[in-house]
């Protein structure tokens, strides 16, 4: 009997890691990095609770950090097997884990030079060397092909509609007692009218572990584009900048998306949109090459060479004097800079530059984290601290709803109904607390299904069910168990 062993993403939205263990193989599903405080980052320190050397085979459901940011750790302390991941993910890892090891070095630097550290001497997490070895072990699995990953053990990646290559893990697991499958949801995506195509409705699985992010919360993501077309024009009748921090993977492409089609739609003016992040940059050029991720009209508009992420006037700034000069210029024009919570990179020169300014504006469309420089703004604060410096907020601040990458309730509720016949037992993970509670109580009410929200360390037996006969059934009929 197979079992799911929780090392990570329970009780949290971070460090998913899930122990997939068969007769035959041992499988991690994700290898994240815990993020957020002290407590949870401490959790990296920690060795994984099962010998690396005993781990077969890993797949990775994205290439966000909290999806894939442990890897480096996890084969510098001696796992020496296949990492498997779509191709977009296994691009997006060629930019994130190198560059999280560039922090984690820059970090341990600073400690030992400032003396802060608990540790002495302070040492990174992993080194970029650490983050390049993982880069040679990645096999990459096109979506909806099965693969298998171990003995007894394939997989079949779907487009989750989260990020570029992010996918839902169709695992089949084959033991001496039968055949079982469980589907891990990764990050769900929204759909809509957004970049990225829907996640996948998939219809059997006999166990299913789906995130829970979101879980009690409804978003409106209905008028995003037009929401951000009002705030372009109420920037641009201040006669300033629109200052946007945006995440350099995902958010920014999905922003220059929008801004493309307001400026088709004549809907606003053509404007200056100046992307400066070296990562945002690599990262849309990785996008434009995985047409595969894009919904139909996106996709449409690539193949007609519309050029959908590239508003009429927009500038790519990767050196560091390019960057410097934009903040010469007065406006109007829009400004895309990372970190989106403002919490380091290009983005703090830019509000250290704007802020005073009441002709300014600073726009918002990602979530802020408490304690962030960005939550700060949003809150409505008269000054922050910026470089060592006092900085006065006089530029508006606002914020515009509805670019969430991740479903909400009632999208996690709708990929559960395509379920056509109910799993033996639906887990519930990568949520706080409150999030994976509401959600298992609107589950269980509207399903009626047997359902686990998942402890940290929690092990959980996927129980085979009976066999019965899989036919397609007439039109609006359900199978039942026999």
């Amino acid at each position: 009997m197979a079992t799911l062993t929780f090392f990570g993403a329970a009780g949290t939205v971070t460090g998913s890691r899930t122990l997939v263990t068969t007769e035959h193989a041992r499988v991690l599903v994700d290898c994240g990095l815990f993020q957020g405080g002290r407590a949870l980052k401490d959790l990296n320190w920690q060795p994984l609770p099962v010998d690396p050397l005993a781990i077969d085979s890993i797949v990775l459901t994205h290439a966000h950090l909290d999806h894939s940011g442990y890897l480096p750790r996890l084969i510098a302390d001696g796992y020496f097997g296949q990492v498997h991941v779509t191709p977009g993910t296994a691009d997006l890892l060629g930019i994130l884990l190198p560059d999280a090891g560039h922090l984690q070095e820059e970090e341990a630097e600073h400690a030992n030079r400032k003396g802060w550290s608990r540790h002495q001497p302070a040492m990174p997490l992993f080194t970029v060397a650490d983050a390049e070895k993982v880069l040679e072990r990645l096999v990459k699995v096109p979506y909806r092909e099965r693969t298998r990953i171990a003995e007894g053990v394939s997989v079949t990646l779907h487009p989750a509609g989260h990020i570029i290559g992010s996918s839902l893990v169709e695992m089949t697991i084959e033991e001496s007692t039968g055949k079982t499958t469980v589907v891990f949801s990764g990050d769900l995506g929204k759909g809509g009218p957004a970049l990225l195509a829907a996640p996948t409705t998939i219809e059997w699985a006999d166990a299913i572990v789906i995130e829970s992010t979101y879980g009690d919360r409804l978003q409106s993501a209905a008028h995003a584009t037009e929401d951000l077309g009002n705030l372009v024009r109420r920037a641009v009748d201040r006669g300033g900048m629109l200052v946007v921090p945006s995440f350099a993977v995902g958010r920014t492409q999905e922003i220059l998306f929008r801004l493309r089609e307001l400026e088709d739609a004549d809907a606003i003016p053509l404007l200056d949109v100046f992307v400066d992040s070296p990562m945002a940059l690599d990262a849309t050029a990785i996008t434009l090459r995985h047409v595969e991720d894009f919904n139909p009209v996106a996709r449409a508009r690539m193949e007609a060479h519309e050029a959908p992420l590239c508003p009429r006037k927009l500038h790519l700034v990767r050196d560091v004097e390019t960057s410097k000069a934009i903040n010469m210029l007065t406006g109007p024009g829009i400004i895309l800079s990372a970190s989106g919570m403002c919490t380091g990179g290009r983005i703090k020169h830019h509000l250290k530059r704007r802020l005073p300014d009441e002709r300014n504006t600073i726009g918002f469309v990602g979530y802020q984290a408490e304690g962030t420089l960005g939550r700060t703004l949003q809150s409505g604060a008269a000054q922050v601290y910026i470089h060592g410096e006092d900085v006065p907020v006089r530029a508006v601040v606002e914020t515009v709803d509805g670019f969430s990458a991740h479903a909400d309730q009632e999208g996690l509720m709708n990929w559960l109904r395509g379920f056509i016949q109910p799993p033996m037992h639906l887990v519930i993970n990568h949520g706080e607390p409150h999030a994976a509670q509401e959600l298992a109580g609107r589950a269980h009410r509207e399903l009626g299904w047997n359902i686990t929200v998942a402890e940290l360390g929690q092990e959980i037996a996927v129980v085979q069910p009976p066999r019965i006969k899989r036919a397609t059934a007439p039109l609006g009929m359900r199978p039942t168990l026999g």
